[in-house]
């Protein structure tokens, strides 16, 4: 499978042929940056690591430049600390069992740019030879511009293929920003506390980031522990981890609604909860 970049990478932990490897993931997660999938679809990896019957495919797409480097490797250059990350990225695909790992290697600022069509077209090529039951992406509320930015790329790429074609599932996860702001009822509950033990280990393959100065992992897995107690106010924790998404599959509907407006009807519902809530109390 050829990709537009040429430093692209296409790594196959069991070494089964590429296309093999790829059409047998029934998940799949299109993060940014090297270790975002190991934090917004750990419930996918956790579900699928050790069967045969179920397969988690990663697609890095960002070739992370422009990271922040110190400690160890505050010497650094940009080059280095991308041959760095991309070597990290393989290892997780080990650690997890992943089906397979694709790092497309776009500069973050072709990612953003919408002009850059190629980005799309990487993508549904991917998915295309995929067709996978659920697909984890960024969330569109999410604060990171290359996040959203890539959550709208994989939309786009998404709704080229035919609706027979088309997951039945589509996720929008937290990483940058929390989505405990959705209401209940709109939040989509994904279980990570099954497997404690690979949660860590495969954070714990992302030293340059760990090491270079940002626990990613001690905040989000705190982040599930917060979740999974403050979920319910009026019950014992059923749960030691849970991670929120919001339910993307509207957007590949027809007529499909524009990304903003669904944004804004969880907004909209948000605003009329906490306004119900208020005249109810007196205030």
């Amino acid at each position: 499978m050829r990709f537009t970049r040429p430093e692209a990478d296409f790594f196959v932990p069991d070494q089964a042929p590429p296309e093999q490897a790829l059409a047998r993931a029934t998940h799949l997660g299109i993060g940014a940056h090297q270790d975002d999938l190991e934090f917004m679809a750990f419930s996918a990896i956790e579900e699928c690591c050790g069967r045969d019957d179920l397969w988690f495919a990663g697609v890095t797409v960002t070739d992370g430049g422009g990271s922040a480097r110190s400690g160890p490797y505050a010497s650094f250059s940009d080059e280095e600390m991308k041959a760095v990350r991309r070597r990290e990225q393989r290892k997780a695909a080990v650690v997890g069992d992943y089906a397979c790992q694709i790092q497309l290697a776009w500069p973050s600022a072709a990612v953003k740019d919408a002009a850059v069509t190629a980005v799309v077209d990487d993508l549904e090529r991917i998915l295309r030879a995929a067709r996978p039951r659920t697909v984890f992406l960024h969330n569109p509320a999410d604060k990171h511009d290359t996040h959203v930015a890539c959550c709208l790329r994989g939309i786009a790429a998404l709704r080229r293929l035919a609706p027979e074609e088309r997951p039945a599932r589509v996720y929008g996860c937290e990483v940058w920003r929390s989505l405990d702001w959705l209401l209940d009822s709109d939040k989509v509950v994904l279980p990570v506390d099954r497997r404690p033990n690979l949660a860590a280990a495969l954070a714990g393959v992302f030293d340059s980031q760990l090491s270079g100065g940002k626990r990613y992992d001690l905040a989000i897995h705190g982040r599930w522990r917060a979740n999974a107690t403050l979920f319910e106010s009026h019950e014992v924790d059923r749960s030691t981890g849970l991670a929120w998404a919001m339910d993307l599959s509207p957007l590949l509907r027809e007529p499909a609604p524009a990304v903003a407006e669904l944004v804004l009807e969880h907004l909209e519902r948000l605003r009329r909860d906490v306004v119900e809530r208020l005249r109810r109390l007196g205030g």
